[in-house]
């Protein structure tokens, strides 16, 4: 990976604890969490742009409401003084956001995203980084998502999910790294 170190930033997105709350159901990837704070421990090391995306639902009852507990950020992810956070309402980081504002104000041409949930609002969001011209990288042992009813009466594990979204997000819209890949090229950055 070459790419400037001021023109990277890193974007956790909706590492909330909200996700431990009903209606939400069983998740992969336990490892998520380790595997974030490692990613935001180096980043933060090395004083890089880093732009924290949480999830203010406006949906009736949902734990990712704010004045919910869920709403706040899992322990390891809060902000720290000066770091910024984009309140969305919806799946994308860049809708009804200055996301895009604030990357391109800080001369940002690379965004790297994890988070909650693989096959929602970080698939969605890198989707959209993407269309927007950045380079996009996801960390994938970083995300977790959820089992889903397929309509039909069956489940399909978050482990399928997961690994058909990432799929499709390595096949056009983004580089996929796990977090020990990933960490390996930082000191080339």
């Amino acid at each position: 990976m070459t790419v400037a170190r001021q023109r990277i930033a890193l974007i956790p997105i909706d590492v909330q604890r909200g996700f431990d709350h009903p209606p939400w159901g069983r998740r992969n990837n336990p490892d998520m969490e380790a595997n974030g704070r490692r990613l935001l421990a180096a980043w933060r090391e090395r004083g890089w742009p880093l732009i924290h995306v949480r999830h203010d639902s406006v949906q009736p009852g949902s734990s990712l409401s704010p004045g919910h507990p869920g709403n706040a950020f899992r322990d390891g992810f809060e902000p720290l003084p000066g770091e910024a956070v984009v309140a969305k309402s919806v799946n994308a980081g860049f809708i009804g956001t200055d996301l895009d504002l604030r990357l391109r104000r800080l001369g940002v041409d690379t965004v790297v995203l994890f988070g909650v949930s693989t096959d929602m609002c970080v698939s969605t969001t890198a989707r959209m980084a993407s269309n927007l011209g950045y380079r996009t990288v996801v960390i994938g042992d970083a995300c977790f998502c959820f089992d889903l009813d397929d309509g039909a009466g069956a489940t399909i594990a978050a482990e399928a999910i997961s690994a058909a979204h990432l799929a499709t997000l390595r096949a056009e819209f983004a580089q996929v790294l796990d977090t020990a890949e990933f960490l390996a090229t930082l000191d080339a950055i």
